[in-house]
């Protein structure tokens, strides 16, 4: 298929928290996807319908970053 797959391994000398390449880039994504709900529970039965809501979140973050809007936040209200 043409896909290459690198794993990233921790070096076992380092001590505590260290960020390791590309994978807060994964982890980041994942926390934007979790923003929707629907995507957050496993209500889909099929995959091309998570898909598709996968599709959807990434157009509402795309948008927002272009119009400017702000994340809407519902804690505290």
């Amino acid at each position: 298929m043409g896909i290459d797959l690198e794993t990233i391994r921790r070096d076992p000398t380092t001590r505590g928290f260290a960020p390791l390449p590309k994978r807060w880039i994964i982890e980041r994504t994942f926390g934007w996807l979790m923003f929707h709900r629907r995507l957050a529970r496993g209500y889909e039965t099929l995959p091309t319908r998570s898909e598709a809501m996968i599709h959807v979140a990434m157009i509402d973050l795309m948008t927002r970053r272009l119009t400017g809007e702000n994340t809407v936040i519902w804690r505290g209200t």
